[in-house]
């Protein structure tokens, strides 16, 4: 994330295109299935059953194992950072 001069926060491009991500990791999976069973059967509403199923499921599960990574030393202190300085230090 960015701080712009007047205090606004603004995702960087990586932060803002991780939908994108899990989305299209999706739609791959759900046209590669189409693909086998479209050849398969030769029966389109089997078909786009099957891609609409395998669509939903891999983002489910691509954004359920998103959710479970634990964030890194950078990104631990940019969720603590409030914006406030840190109290003096006595000593």
């Amino acid at each position: 994330m960015t701080q712009h001069p007047d205090g606004d926060y603004r995702p960087s491009r990586r932060d803002v295109l991780r939908p994108v991500e899990y989305v299209g990791g999706a739609a791959i999976a759900a046209v590669f299935v189409a693909v086998i069973v479209l050849f398969g059967t030769r029966d389109w509403n089997l078909t786009l059953i099957a891609a609409g199923g395998v669509f939903i499921v891999v983002l489910v599960v691509l954004a359920l194992l998103a959710m479970a990574v634990k964030p890194n030393a950078s990104e631990k202190a940019e969720l603590d950072d409030d914006g406030t300085p840190p109290p003096p230090s006595h000593g």
